[in-house]
């Protein structure tokens, strides 16, 4: 890892880490929508999982950070739990997604301490 991936690895772990806190919260908050109102809910939700999703797959290709593998594969796990009608299920895997994330943020924060910018 260099610099400008340290500084880019840390720059979208704190990005992705937030994006999946507003995504497990939006599905903790849909349980308690009326049953007309989940549908679109759902949509909305599943829609800003693939953006997020599509920030990862970013990261991983500017960053050269292999753990983001592991991110992607929980985000996608969440989404297929919610594209199957179970998006409750979903905020396990973005649990652990989240997990990886904080490893990521605190490995290049680690680096770029030690290279004394931060």
């Amino acid at each position: 890892m260099n610099v400008q991936e340290a500084i880019i690895a840390f720059s979208q772990s704190e990005k992705i880490k937030s994006s999946l806190i507003w995504i497990s919260q939006s599905l903790d908050m849909l349980q308690s929508f009326p049953a007309e109102d989940r549908r679109g809910g759902e949509k909305m939700i599943k829609t800003i999982t693939e953006m997020v999703a599509y920030e990862i797959h970013i990261a991983k290709r500017v960053t050269k950070e292999d753990s983001w593998t592991d991110v992607e594969k929980h985000v996608d796990m969440a989404l297929v739990m919610i594209r199957s009608g179970v998006p409750h299920e979903g905020a396990f895997h973005l649990s652990r997604a989240m997990t990886h994330v904080t490893s990521i943020g605190h490995h290049a924060m680690s680096f770029l301490k030690a290279q004394k910018m931060l």
